[in-house]
């Protein structure tokens, strides 16, 4: 069983998370991509603006949606693996990682993340133990080059273990997307259907 953690904000999750879980599907015969949105990233403190529990609704229907669309094999699943620790410590990668190597010890497991995030693995807790735990899968990125990893300083073993995907450039600006959504724009070239209703529904990232 190959297994891959996606991990973020997904704030809100859109169709280039979803481009980039199916590349990384089809380029590493991957079984399950799990989606797990972020309570609390160490990096990016106060970056979220809506709740977990509504990053986690909207992940779960853009992984239903995308389900019902595709003829792969691959599951994508929504995960709240990741969610607030209730002490208010931050989540770090190295104990999600941890938990699902526990919980599926058969699995090969993967770390599916954008080439901005890993080129600061050194500031990420134990970046040894995260090398170690899983394999990476390291998405290209405008403005990001994967051709030179020597900044990392990473062992041989390190750097058998990291896994350039290059077949995927759908950049989309989270930013930018709330931005369009205060305004009342639907955003429906972005986002999955799924995901625009439950915000509409829910009133989102409206202004006011």
């Amino acid at each position: 069983m190959r297994v891959a953690l996606f991990g973020g904000t997904f704030d809100p999750p859109h169709r280039g998370h979803l481009a980039v879980a199916r590349a990384a599907a089809e380029a590493f015969a991957l079984d399950m991509v799990f989606f797990a949105p972020a309570g609390r990233q160490p990096l990016k403190p106060g970056m979220t603006v809506t709740s977990f529990d509504d990053r986690l609704a909207m992940v779960t229907a853009a992984c239903e949606e995308s389900m019902q669309q595709s003829t792969s094999r691959t599951q994508f699943v929504a995960s709240s693996i990741d969610a607030p620790d209730p002490s208010g410590e931050p989540n770090y990668t190295v104990t999600t990682l941890d938990t699902l190597r526990r919980q599926i010890p058969e699995a090969t497991l993967y770390n599916l993340v954008g080439a901005d995030s890993f080129l600061a693995l050194r500031k990420w807790r134990e970046p040894e133990r995260l090398l170690a735990l899983a394999e990476w899968i390291v998405v290209s990125r405008p403005g990001y080059s994967l051709a030179d990893l020597s900044s990392l300083n990473l062992t041989a073993r390190e750097r058998s273990r990291v896994h350039l995907l290059e077949t995927v450039h759908y950049d989309v600006s989270s930013t930018y997307l709330r931005e369009r959504l205060a305004t009342g724009d639907s955003a429906r070239d972005l986002l999955p259907d799924a995901v625009a209703r439950y915000i509409r529904e829910h009133h989102l990232y409206r202004e006011g």
